[in-house]
């Protein structure tokens, strides 16, 4: 059993650090801790190759979610993992490993089904000493930590609506792109109407259409909203089309069932129309009244690593409850967007009818 000693101590190991997210994540924590950041996943040569770039601020390990053996040399003499790549199956999730022996988490996974099957082993994590942060990133995270925040200020609320507006010009990782394909081919949540909203206080209102982010489906559980939706867009209006047409036209979920995602991510990877900045917006009902906030920033990638290396290091630093925990739950991560102030993410408040 990993001691608090060893929790405060120990190594942490970023699952998926030399991908797009785990590579900032892996670096901003090395700034931090030095020498103590293992970079671990399937490719044991890339994971050395990034570690070998960082004049030793940064270890390596070859670790592969579908081998328990290999994840259990990767976490000798660790506290705390990171996971920063999307399980490919449930059964490859490394959170009952990681609490048996102990060890925290911090989880970047978006879907729903994966953190259900994290949130039901929190009893284990207790008896364990193990603290696990659930819904960290930007959406879910910031968006969950934006809904927390205008819970409080109306004293509850109806309904929440989450708006998330992407770059696309940003180049992001082939695991988030092979993630937003295999949920726009759910189809799910088509029923749920378009909205338009603007994203800062001099951004022009956009069309946001329904998709399956996870934080929609928890933040009814963790502040008891009976309606909650999270909607997605993107800087280019035409891709936004483009692909809410598709996923309507059934093609993404056609592409499934012919064993195609693949070269449809693939096609997809290699657009970019448009910029690298992002937006979140919240907006929450309550009574006939309403509020909303939104944040900003450039790039989602960096500022997800940014958010999981933040809420990392808190962990290590003690003080969080043992069990697994949603972010929008802990109220000392309630500031964790104004410490990625100095990031660039920037804080708005919106008036009503923006």
């Amino acid at each position: 059993m990993t001691n608090s000693k060893l929790r405060r101590n120990g190594r942490v190991v970023v699952l998926g650090g030399y991908g797009a997210v785990g590579r900032v994540t892996a670096q901003a924590l090395a700034g931090r801790f030095p020498g103590r950041v293992v970079v671990a996943g399937r490719d044991g040569d890339r994971a050395a190759r990034l570690a070998a770039g960082s004049g030793g601020t940064l270890l390596a390990a070859q670790a592969d979610l579908a081998d328990p053996a290999s994840l259990e040399r990767a976490l000798d003499g660790a506290g705390l993992a990171v996971l920063a790549v999307e399980p490919r199956t449930a059964a490859q999730h490394p959170a009952r490993l990681l609490f048996e022996h102990g060890v925290g988490l911090v989880d970047v996974a978006a879907t729903h089904r994966m953190i259900r099957c994290v949130e039901q082993l929190g009893g284990l994590a207790r008896s364990r000493g193990a603290t696990a942060v659930l819904s960290v990133g930007v959406a879910p995270g910031l968006t969950n930590l934006l809904a927390r925040r205008l819970h409080d200020e109306l004293g509850g609320a109806d309904r929440i609506d989450l708006s998330v507006l992407l770059g696309s010009g940003e180049a992001h990782g082939k695991d988030s792109v092979r993630w937003t394909v295999s949920q726009l081919a759910e189809g799910n949540q088509e029923s749920a109407r378009p909205l338009r909203a603007g994203m800062g206080p001099s951004g022009r209102a956009r069309m946001h259409h329904a998709f399956p982010f996870s934080d929609q489906y928890t933040l009814r559980r963790t502040l008891d909203v009976p309606e909650v939706t999270t909607r997605l867009s993107l800087d280019s209006g035409f891709l936004t089309g483009l692909l809410f047409g598709m996923r309507g036209a059934g093609v993404f979920r056609a592409a499934r069932l012919a064993r195609l995602e693949a070269p449809l991510t693939s096609a997809i990877t290699r657009v970019h129309v448009g910029g690298e900045d992002f937006a979140v917006r919240a907006d929450a009902h309550f009574h006939g009244r309403h509020a909303a906030r939104a944040l900003t920033a450039r790039s989602q990638t960096r500022i997800t690593g940014l958010v999981a290396a933040e809420v990392a290091a808190r962990v290590l630093a003690g003080g969080l409850p043992e069990g697994v925990h949603h972010i929008e739950q802990l109220d000392s991560l309630a500031d964790v967007p104004s410490a990625l102030a100095g990031a660039g993410l920037t804080s708005w408040r919106i008036g009503a009818g923006a």
